[in-house]
């Protein structure tokens, strides 16, 4: 699975803002890199946000997720809130596999 995280540029603070976040679940990007797919989508999705839509930035990043948590994926586009609490479910649900992978080796 590919999640694109959507920045802002701010030419104030030279750093990027946090917008949000894409997830792609088709495996045929039709021809494109997965950074000229991001960005098309991001534009689509968060433009209306932006003065000028050439501020917009996006990271791709492979996210290998279980199944019981792909649930919590469904919806696509997550504005900057919902980025965050998902990734925090994430994270919980990889550190308590390490853990039981740890208990089970030990």
């Amino acid at each position: 699975m590919i999640v694109y995280v959507v920045f802002r540029r701010d030419y104030q603070h030279k750093k990027g803002e946090l917008m949000g976040m894409l997830i792609e679940r088709r495996r045929d990007l039709r021809g494109k890199t997965r950074l000229e797919s991001g960005l098309k989508w991001a534009k689509f999705a968060f433009g209306h946000l932006v003065e000028d839509k050439k501020d917009i930035f996006v990271i791709p990043k492979e996210l290998e997720v279980e199944e019981d948590a792909k649930s919590l994926l469904y919806k696509g586009v997550f504005t900057k809130e919902e980025f965050l609490e998902v990734m925090e479910v994430v994270n919980r649900k990889v550190k308590i596999k390490k853990k039981r992978e740890k208990n089970f080796l030990a």
